[in-house]
């Protein structure tokens, strides 16, 4: 190459290096300037300036412009030093850019006069520290080891021995958290941490039921005698030979797309087997004409054993656990309507996704109600059914406690009030069933909430299943204007005291508080104290002074500050500075505002939501996994949102999806809401807070303390732009789900975002085997023995909140032979 030409190309690189960096200096010298005029950090306008001065300097051959950049580099590395200590994930965004332009002027510095030699030095340096940089990557950082977890048998913590624990074979998984008590703990013992690296695919099932949007399944099976149990996203009722994976018989209730709420889920079953001696339905069936006297006869044999499950479109279905054949003798030929004197209902408004639970023979079953669209939607009313016969035993409507079944002529149910839209546990001793109550709707807007609303939502609420009356109520948060709804289903337990052992409960929460409470009297058995929160926003009258905190465990992380902001690259990090300085935030509880963006943190996702956690009692664990993850919110005035046509889903021509909350409009407020979940760039679509975003934890449930925690799920399917980066990173992913622990010390969990089921050795934390799933694992897995084997099991359906791909699957698992 003549020289004239490779020096017209090195005077093109130098220029082309020196444009560059001039126009990254002017970002952050832009963007700094802003950040200062926030109160943010100063560092992004000095680099910025310094950085313009270096291009236009060295644009011109100065070697000023290199010492600039030089001081420029060291300036940036004692800064991060001191805004991020050892925390390997604040460096990537601080040194990333600056380390990048290092290493390419490092190769340009011939053009300035140093010697090849300095060049190759220089840039090797900045090469090796790149390198050891990424190497860094792959080091799981956030991890904490307190304590191994006790000994088998060494606990004092039982499961709630008294509620049909005794009655459950060992080999099945009869109800949705496994047992009565939604421990989701396992008595498998031949998958070990030595040998579950052995566990292979046994059989697999598609269910052939995907919707094209708002898919999300969440599926859990159950498991009776040789059988299998479950429902697809849209209720489509399935068995399977539980050792083949070969469907036996198939019910679809036929539920319509339209009727698809927020998220098309159907977490599981129940079942039921019939009390009633022979001689009582002889009884019954001599009372009645022939032709109707064979079909009981029929009916009383077939449906002696019950799958009960509810629907989207908020009906209880009935079917032969044996036949799959609907129990004619429950409600309308083997189905009731729970929206019956709910008033308007239009489609996707009311929906059962959560699990009915059966306690003393009455089902009990909230509801879904689509959050965000109207201040006075249809009610969040909770009925309790006969499981035989669907006959309306009683309904709680918590704004007219008179109410016994059904309302005065020509009234309706309370509009408006809270739901429970995921799952109850029940307690057969105590003829209770445990509501984890939601919020009114309109979530974001308390200003016309009555006293009962206000007593009763975000509560845990004890229901006494003969009466329909609540025997007490537990409140996690006052006033809730968050959707700090609680979604996880409780676990019972009996619980040591200086008294002796007190029947108890394991209640959770969206902000990650976790309480023990007496489950006789809702008495909470370990601390809970009042503190002052943030008051002020919109209509600050409304706002509680304080809000309940657990001193017994949280799984909260501290208050937020600028310095945990985050991003790829010191860009997208200084965007997420500006939007923090600009927004509203004085810790947990910071009021809902309207002229200014407020962060929620934790975000509606948890803490813990609908996964709930698993409890091993011979060990006294609990296990625990949680999303890390803020949300950036606005209320939005009902001038704009009608500027903006946001209405409620039936008023809408076209149903596009999105986000829950992302244009909420709250109709019959003043105000719209806007909810970025998560809290994510929009053009990256990066989340703004620094990793983790998920974790698991053991917790000792005696005295509360953290045994080991650790981030949840890795980047392999996650990136800037959409784009997965296929890189196994622990970065701990936002998750959802939950875990089965077994008594080998075992820990089965899907959940993450990034399409793996992965089992963890309780006693240290650490992954001991992994599979890679066809789709999203976001469900509760489940085990069980067959024929002598042991198996797992997990529903990888997707989610479309969770940005995982779509599936129909039903994956089976055991101990290759």
């Amino acid at each position: 190459m003549p020289s004239s030409l490779r020096q017209r190309i090195s005077n093109w690189s130098l220029r082309t290096y020196s444009v560059i960096s001039f126009l990254i200096g002017l970002y952050l010298a832009i963007g700094g300037l802003w950040l200062v005029s926030e109160g943010g950090s100063y560092y992004y306008a000095i680099a910025g300036i310094a950085l313009l001065f270096s291009s236009v300097l060295i644009y011109f051959k100065r070697r000023s412009g290199l010492w600039i950049f030089i001081l420029l580099f060291f300036g940036t590395l004692g800064w991060t030093m001191w805004e991020s200590a050892l925390d390997y994930w604040r460096w990537v965004p601080r040194m990333g850019v600056i380390v990048a332009l290092g290493f390419i002027l490092a190769l340009l510095l011939p053009n300035l006069g140093f010697s090849k030699r300095a060049s190759l030095s220089l840039s090797g340096a900045f090469a090796v520290i790149f390198i050891a940089a990424f190497s860094m990557a792959f080091v799981p950082t956030n991890w904490t080891h307190n304590a191994t977890p006790p000994q088998v048998g060494s606990s004092l913590i039982k499961l709630g021995t008294n509620n049909g624990i005794s009655d459950i074979d060992s080999d099945d998984w009869p109800v949705y958290g496994r047992d009565n008590n939604a421990s989701r703990y396992s008595p498998v013992t031949d998958i070990t941490p030595e040998n579950v690296s052995s566990l292979k695919r046994a059989w697999q099932y598609r269910t052939k039921d995907i919707p094209l949007k708002r898919y999300g399944a969440e599926t859990t099976p159950i498991k009776i005698d040789d059988k299998l149990y479950l429902c697809t996203a849209r209720n489509q009722l399935v068995a399977l030979d539980a050792q083949t994976g070969k469907q036996i018989w198939r019910y679809d209730p036929e539920v319509a797309d339209k009727d698809i709420p927020y998220t098309a889920a159907c977490r599981g079953v129940a079942y039921y087997k019939t009390v009633n001696s022979s001689a009582q339905q002889q009884t019954d069936i001599n009372h009645k004409s022939t032709a109707s006297k064979n079909a009981l006869k029929l009916n009383a044999l077939a449906c002696s054993e019950r799958i009960v499950s509810g629907t989207l479109d908020g009906r209880i279905v009935e079917v032969d656990a044996q036949t799959g054949k609907p129990c004619i003798d429950f409600g309308n030929q083997g189905e009731v309507d729970i929206k019956e004197y709910m008033g308007k209902t239009p489609s996707g408004f009311v929906a059962i996704t959560g699990v009915p639970v059966i306690v003393k023979g009455v089902i009990i079953t909230g509801h879904q109600v689509l959050d965000g669209q109207k201040r006075y939607a249809p009610s969040g009313v909770i009925k309790g059914f006969d499981v035989q016969t669907g006959e309306l035993l009683w309904a709680w409507d918590m704004v007219k406690p008179n109410i016994s079944k059904l309302p005065p002529k020509g009234e309706t149910y309370t509009r408006g009030t809270p739901n429970m839209w995921t799952s109850a546990t029940g307690d057969n001793d105590l003829g209770l069933a445990y509501l984890p109550m939601g919020n009114s709707s309109a979530d974001y807007w308390s200003g016309s909430r009555t006293a009962a609303e206000l007593k009763y939502a975000t509560s845990l609420v004890a229901m006494d299943v003969n009466t329909g009356k609540p025997a007490w109520s537990f409140q996690t948060v006052h006033k809730d204007v968050w959707d700090y709804d609680l979604g996880s289903q409780v676990s019972l337990i009996d619980y040591p005291t200086k008294d002796g052992q007190v029947p108890a409960l394991v209640l959770t929460s969206k902000q990650g508080d976790i309480y023990i409470l007496n489950r006789e009297t809702g008495e909470a058995l370990t601390g809970v104290e009042e503190r002052e929160v943030p008051t002020g926003g919109v209509v600050p009258e409304t706002r509680s002074e304080t809000q309940p905190f657990s001193t017994f465990h949280t799984l909260r992380k501290p208050d937020l500050t600028a310095r945990d902001m985050w991003g790829v690259t010191m860009f997208d990090q200084l965007a997420c500075r500006i939007q923090f300085q600009k927004a509203s935030y004085q810790g947990i509880y910071t009021p809902p505002t309207t002229k200014q963006h407020w962060i929620e943190y934790p975000g509606y996702n948890g803490g813990s939501d609908w996964g709930s956690v698993a409890i091993d009692p011979s060990r006294g664990v609990l296990i625990a996994n949680y999303n890390d993850m803020p949300n950036y919110n606005r209320l939005v005035s009902r001038e704009e949102a009608n500027e903006r046509g946001w209405k409620p889903r039936d008023e809408m021509e076209h149903d596009d999806g999105g986000a829950e909350g992302a244009g909420d409009p709250q109709q019959g407020t003043p105000y719209a809401v806007d909810v970025n979940a998560g809290w994510r760039l929009p053009f990256t679509g990066l989340l703004c807070k620094q990793p983790p975003y998920g974790g698991i934890r053991a917790i000792n449930l005696e005295d509360g303390t953290t045994l080991w925690d650790r981030p949840l799920g890795t980047a392999r399917n996650n990136g800037p732009f959409g784009i997965a980066s296929g890189l196994p990173l622990t970065i701990g992913t936002p998750n959802n789900g939950g875990s089965v622990v077994t008594k080998s010390g075992l820990i089965f969990i899907a959940a993450a975002t990034d399409n793996l089921i992965r089992a963890i050795d309780i006693n240290t934390g650490e992954t001991v085997w992994q599979d890679v799933l066809p789709a999203g694992g976001q469900a509760n897995p489940m085990m069980y023995r067959e024929k002598g084997k042991s198996y797992l099991v997990i529903v990888a359906a997707g989610h479309h909140f969770m940005e995982t791909p779509p599936g129909d699957y039903v994956i089976a698992y055991s101990l290759d032979e």
